[in-house]
């Protein structure tokens, strides 16, 4: 185990040239990142899990019971242990087939048995309140968050000039703002990751969880490597969308449709502008050219940019698809439903996170004019 861990963090390809973690280890002069300091996330994403079932329930539930928000979820299948049987076991989605020959055995029409098995899809399906409450929560938390970002970064150099990154990389101190803000958000993640064995099981369930564990490695990355000054402002960029999304998603939930569809075009402007024009422009830029200038390459410099890279690949293509719903909204006109598929979420943050069954434009869709198609899109935040 030590020879592993001894590769693994080799000084070679973690740190610059002549720089070695005996470097970088506190003094009473300066702190700097710690590995070990991440295990602080742990427990404290236990207890931000806590948190949400407590504000789920005494704040968010009341709130959704105030807008008159559906308690009741969708109609259950009526039992039948066959049917059930092959729901479990075999299959979600029978094919005729597979329809024909239940039809035979039960003496029951192929209709009937199709409407039982998206009965019993439903049924796996949360209610309208717990997404409002779900919802509600990670508005909460993202508002914040977004908050403190802006509220702290304002304060430091590098908001104002990206150079201020690099200078004196990696011998740049931690602060208590910097620690407290990872920390934060590496914990909010974890206990999104934690949540999804204890929520209703999603069928984006493998997609969310590698987005998550995407997410921590990102933070975790950043963090070790001491590049928290970039990342800062790399998080903070991404959470502005998430904001708007979930406010978006419960308008949609409280059927406020004009607000729903006010939000979602604030949100559409808002990660097209920050993710096409501000990321490229401020982020790419200090990370690729002036960090190149003022410290040069080196291994993990060339896997951190390679990484940063590939979101702005997924940031053109997301928008491309948000460009491309638009214009087929225009041309369609008004009247259809839709189902906008967003994944926050660090994102994401993503995560935007959380599929939107029946969702965000299920009623804003009627003034939108969404064509009736699902798009999956993976917001990855770093």
């Amino acid at each position: 185990m030590a020879g592993i861990l001894a590769w693994f963090w080799n000084e070679r390809f973690w740190l610059p040239h002549n720089v070695t973690w005996a470097d970088l280890k506190n003094t009473d002069e300066a702190t700097f990142p710690q590995a070990e300091d991440l295990y602080l996330a742990c427990p404290l994403a236990f207890c931000i899990f806590m948190i949400r079932l407590v504000f789920e329930r005494f704040i968010a539930r009341p709130c959704a019971m105030g807008l008159k928000i559906q308690t009741n979820g969708p109609q259950k299948a009526q039992p039948n242990a066959i049917l059930e049987k092959v729901f479990t076991a075999i299959t979600k989605h029978p094919d005729e087939k597979r329809l024909e020959g239940l039809s035979k055995q039960l003496d029951w029409d192929v209709r009937t048995i199709q409407r039982w098995f998206r009965q019993r899809r439903n049924q796996e399906k949360p209610s309208t309140l717990a997404r409002f409450c779900e919802s509600m929560w990670r508005f909460t938390f993202y508002l914040y968050i977004f908050t403190y970002g802006v509220r702290f970064l304002k304060k430091t150099p590098w908001l104002w000039n990206t150079k201020e990154c690099w200078y004196n990389y990696p011998y740049q101190p931690l602060t208590v703002d910097i620690h407290y803000y990872y920390i934060l958000e590496l914990s909010f993640y974890l206990s999104l990751l934690f949540s999804q064995f204890t929520d209703i099981r999603r069928k984006d369930f493998l997609i969310m969880f590698l987005h998550h564990v995407a997410t921590i490695s990102l933070i975790v990355f950043s963090y070790v490597n001491n590049m928290a000054r970039v990342g800062t402002l790399v998080m903070c960029l991404h959470d502005a969308a998430d904001v708007l999304i979930e406010a978006a998603k419960m308008a949609n939930y409280a059927k406020c449709q004009i607000l729903c569809n006010l939000l979602f075009a604030m949100f559409a402007i808002l990660f097209i502008s920050s993710r096409l024009g501000v990321y490229p422009i401020w982020i790419l830029n200090t990370t690729l050219f002036e960090s190149w200038e003022i410290i040069g390459p080196y291994p993990s410099w060339w896997v951190f940019n390679l990484l940063l890279i590939m979101l702005q690949l997924l940031h053109s293509f997301w928008s491309y698809l948000i460009v491309k719903t638009a214009c087929r909204a225009i041309s369609k006109g008004k009247g259809e439903n839709s189902m906008l598929f967003l994944y926050h979420p660090f994102a994401t943050s993503s995560e935007i996170s959380e599929p939107l069954q029946n969702g965000l434009t299920h009623n804003c869709g009627q003034t939108f004019g969404f064509p009736r198609q699902s798009i999956q899109l993976g917001l990855v935040v770093i």
